[in-house]
């Protein structure tokens, strides 16, 4: 649409539809602080990505206070992506476990990812929680320490060969009833899983066992299994092992994001 096309359409509009265009347009007059936290990555190298994501949290939050949630980023996520022309998977298609969408960027890698979100109060700015990263019925099942060894090492064998990268958007949320203040883009490498194939069967001995990630000798995670939720968990994931692509910031407190 040329711009002649669309000063002809706002001209056809009722004021119903003039009056919402004209608060989608505010939105995009004050979008937020767009900080690169890392350059040249793949996502941060295509200053247009980061902008139609930017902007797109603006258009979000024209309209509501509330955080941008899983479902709301992964659209926001792949239209980011088709904006650029790079190959997604299809909308609503049967993708492999694990993956909510792949997607080939102008490097021509083609990146599996699971998309994951936050928005929980008093989030860490030195460490990551993901709640749930994936689901394991055979935990509330499983009894012995060998079987609970042997189930999971045999699921984050699975897990590494379809993931690729992690990617999560942390919203961080200051006064009830205000937009986040800050949203932060990150990337978990599932290499730091990797560690688990070597966990010793006395670390399955718990019901509810806890396996420590380790890259060298440095402990960057920890992996829980959750019997109640029948889940596993990564708690203490180091934002030090990560890539923190981008962040976004609340121009002031006195506006939305």
């Amino acid at each position: 649409m040329t711009l002649d096309d669309l000063k002809a359409t706002l001209d056809s509009l009722s004021l119903v539809k003039v009056s919402f265009v004209t608060r989608v347009i505010d939105a995009l007059t004050n979008p937020p602080t767009l900080d690169i936290r890392s350059a040249g990555t793949w996502l941060t190298d295509t200053p247009d990505w980061t902008e139609y994501f930017g902007l797109a949290l603006s258009v979000h939050h024209g309209a509501t206070v509330e955080p941008l949630r899983l479902t709301s980023f992964e659209s926001v996520f792949r239209n980011a992506c088709e904006h650029m022309d790079w190959p997604v998977s299809p909308r609503g298609s049967a993708t492999q476990r694990f993956v909510d969408m792949t997607v080939t960027p102008s490097s021509g890698i083609t990146r599996r990812l699971s998309l994951k979100s936050t928005a929980a109060k008093k989030l860490s700015k030195s460490s990551i929680h993901i709640s749930k990263l994936t689901e394991a019925a055979w935990i509330q099942d499983t009894r012995k320490a060998s079987d609970r060894r042997r189930e999971t090492l045999a699921l984050f064998q699975e897990y590494r060969k379809a993931v690729s990268h992690i990617v999560m958007l942390r919203a961080f949320c200051g006064e009830e009833n205000e937009a986040p203040y800050l949203y932060q883009l990150v990337e978990v490498p599932v290499c730091i899983f990797d560690s688990i194939q070597n966990a010793p069967l006395e670390v399955f001995e718990p019901s509810g066992p806890n396996v420590p990630c380790t890259v060298g000798d440095d402990v960057v995670a920890v992996v829980a299994l959750d019997r109640s939720d029948a889940k596993i968990t990564a708690r203490h994931v180091k934002l030090s092992a990560c890539t923190v692509h981008a962040e976004w910031r609340r121009q002031n407190e006195g506006e939305l994001l």
